[in-house]
């Protein structure tokens, strides 16, 4: 029982030592390819503790037996969510969208085939939603019709976020305001302001749960993917897999967009450089 772990004092001192980091990291390279290389202890105790005290848990062996033991894997789930990074905001790393915009969708705009968009790592929505104001604003509402943008992550609490598609105006500021303004609607007018995502521009987005490491239930073929500031957190052999996977899914002439801190380089051999972090096949 899961209620055998649980104790009456939490310890706000607990250790992680090395053992335990080395296991903590092997759970999650294994469940989701992302790696923890030493240095990154700190890190860890910090992002955990919460889930210690939480669960009133003196230590980090009662943490991991809870973690074993939970049949339902929630625990674990929740462990790699609050592990992952989920920083991002609107029209993040702008050049994209301007790439976009200038090279791919002119020549979408005339045909007539199904035009597929992947944000790869979506976290709390902002990218999908990005490229969703994005062909609303290039595209006829004809032309929109026949259009999808796929959003997967491994966090389902971040993805619940997504799906509600609203927003503080905080966190709205970094894009341009004429552009979010006519594509949001105020729900609290109030100080401070919260905003949701046009409904027109939600239809155009499918949000789902993925592990990127395991099997992938979706068909290609994409016009583009963004996995974007996510594969950094995984190791060599995992990056060359995964991007394998995606030159398998992307179309002829199809783009994939990676981090502006991250390249290809060795990683891929089929994919053309086209400029920084942009990959054509």
């Amino acid at each position: 029982m899961l209620s055998e772990f649980i104790s009456d004092g939490m310890n706000d001192s607990a250790v992680l030592s090395a053992s335990q980091f080395a296991t903590i990291s092997r759970i999650i390279h294994q469940r989701c390819g992302i790696c923890f290389p030493k240095g990154k202890e700190v890190l860890v105790k910090s992002r955990l503790m919460k889930r210690l005290r939480i669960l009133g848990l003196s230590g980090f062996d009662q943490y991991l037996r809870y973690v074993e033991e939970d049949s339902s894997g929630n625990e674990l789930s929740t462990m790699i969510d609050a592990l992952t990074t989920n920083k991002t905001n609107f029209f993040r790393e702008s050049h994209h969208f301007d790439f976009l915009r200038a090279n791919i969708l002119p020549e979408l705009r005339t045909s007539d085939s199904k035009i597929r968009l992947w944000s790869a790592g979506c976290s709390t929505g902002e990218e999908p939603y990005s490229l969703a104001i994005l062909l609303s604003e290039e595209l006829s509402q004809a032309r929109r019709k026949n259009c999808q943008i796929l959003a997967t992550d491994i966090s389902r609490r971040v993805l619940a976020i997504a799906r509600e598609g609203v927003y503080s105006e905080e966190s709205l500021q970094e894009a341009n305001p004429s552009l979010w303004k006519k594509h949001t609607v105020c729900i609290q007018t109030k100080p401070n302001r919260v905003y949701r995502i046009g409904d027109e521009e939600r239809a155009l987005v499918r949000f789902a749960y993925l592990n990127l490491t395991e099997s992938w239930p979706m068909q290609g073929p994409f016009d583009a993917i963004f996995c974007r500031n996510v594969m950094i957190y995984f190791d060599g052999e995992t990056r060359k897999k995964l991007v394998r996977r995606f030159y398998d899914l992307i179309k002829p002439g199809g783009y994939l967009f990676v981090g502006h801190s991250e390249s290809l380089g060795s990683t891929s051999r089929e994919f053309r450089y086209v400029e920084p972090a942009v990959y054509t096949k």
